[in-house]
């Protein structure tokens, strides 16, 4: 029973979460997907090359997918979420691992102009010590290892995926070069996620933040981005900012990453909405769900 329970798709009491299973065959898709448009010849001139950074843009995905549990928990109130936000963690440690090796494989595995590379170039730099993190996270991430460090030292330890966040997005930035419309949408995602905790802390009211609060958290996250590519775009072309956030809100040269945060953004409000007013016809079946969760939840997840 006890080997049982270390399936990642059984809950704490050893019964199959449906959650969980969605979620944990969830997690080998991209890398399925990849792998076949690889030996399928479908990656270009340079397949092992898209592979390599296929493997990095998951690494972020996930990491950012595990970062929004917290806000996605309290805002649907849906307290099973937390039970898949290890599983998500160790993921994105597990392509970033991934990423790295196919570095390696690409460079031959000429360990020493491997390592050369990432002392002298910054975004590599970088990236290797967010990939270090990632593994201290994921290398304490067991019952065991709360346990041991404590409920408060664990969760003061694991507050380093914010600067890890942080990393993780400069990295992208950098390597991406020409093309950084994705790096500025996840850099927005990221300014929502942060935003949302800063705001939800600062409450002296317990429970999820009014819907207007996420409206504003939303545009708040689409004009940041804004501003981020007219600075961007001015400093490294000289074109004039106001044209660069006019023509994200005018659509001149089509839906800029802005309108994408903005999009993502409210249609959290959205469910939201929708979880609130479900509530209101089926409060006793969501208590008990609540319960259920609690009871179910690993040391870990009560840590957060």
């Amino acid at each position: 029973m006890k080997n049982k329970r270390l399936l990642p798709w059984l809950d704490r009491s050893g019964r199959l979460s449906a959650l969980k299973l969605v979620v944990f065959i969830g997690l080998f898709i991209p890398g399925l997907l990849v792998s076949s448009a690889y030996f399928g010849g479908a990656l270009g001139a340079r397949p092992l090359n898209e592979v390599l950074h296929q493997a990095g843009l998951w690494t972020i995905r996930f990491l950012f997918i595990a970062l929004a549990i917290t806000p996605l928990r309290e805002i649907l109130d849906w307290p099973r979420l937390v039970t898949v936000r290890r599983m998500l963690g160790v993921t994105a440690f597990a392509y970033g691992v991934s990423h790295i090796t196919l570095y390696a494989t690409d460079e031959m595995f000429d360990l020493e102009k491997v390592a050369l590379e990432i002392i002298l170039r910054f975004y590599l730099t970088i990236g290797f010590v967010a990939l270090l993190s990632l593994a201290v996270l994921a290398a304490t991430s067991t019952d065991a290892m709360v346990r041991r460090l404590g409920g408060k030292r664990w969760r003061n330890l694991h507050r380093i995926v914010y600067g890890i966040g942080v990393l993780a997005c400069i990295h992208y930035f950098i390597q991406s070069k020409a093309e950084v419309s994705e790096p500025f949408f996840m850099a927005g995602l990221y300014v929502w996620l942060m935003g949302y905790r800063a705001v939800a802390a600062a409450r002296r009211e317990k429970g999820p933040l009014p819907l207007l609060a996420l409206v504003f958290l939303a545009l708040g996250a689409s004009a940041a981005v804004a501003l981020g590519e007219a600075v961007y775009f001015w400093l490294k072309l000289g074109v004039d900012p106001m044209r660069v956030i006019a023509a994200n809100w005018t659509f001149v040269a089509g839906p800029r990453p802005s309108f994408f945060v903005l999009l993502a953004a409210l249609a959290v409000v959205l469910a939201a909405v929708l979880r609130r007013a479900a509530a209101r016809f089926w409060p006793a079946k969501r208590r008990a769900g609540a319960k259920l969760a609690s009871a179910g939840a690993s040391p870990a997840a009560r840590a957060s």
